[in-house]
């Protein structure tokens, strides 16, 4: 059965643009997700195995999200994704128990490395 990746970014061509990577290597996105207040309501009625998860978000950042969803589900699997140069945010949300990181703009193997190295 494919994994169901949940893919949380503002801007809706960026999650276009992941789940189409995501859709051409086998795997299923469960749904969407457009900041991190959404991205915590949509992962506890969704379960995925994985979340793609921006940083940078209206509403609440991806680390504030992060953090909820592991409060909710310690075992929760996520990869953050942000711009270059956040180099603090990176290793405040590895620190915040994402599992990888994943640099904008995407490189669709990169993208596919991190998913796989997480969750196969």
């Amino acid at each position: 059965m494919a994994k169901k990746i949940l893919i949380c970014d503002d801007a809706a061509f960026m999650r276009m643009m992941i789940k189409d990577i995501l859709t051409k290597n086998g795997y299923e996105v469960a749904g969407e997700a457009e900041n991190g207040a959404k991205a915590v309501e949509k992962y506890n009625e969704l379960k995925p195995d994985l979340v793609l998860m921006d940083i940078t978000m209206p509403e609440m950042d991806g680390i504030q999200a992060l953090k909820k969803i592991k409060e909710t589900d310690g075992g929760a699997l996520v990869i953050m994704c942000s711009a270059m140069g956040q180099q603090a945010m990176v290793i405040e949300s590895i620190q915040s128990g994402a599992k990888d990181f994943i640099v904008k703009p995407f490189q669709a193997d990169r993208v596919i490395e991190a998913v796989k190295k997480v969750i196969g």
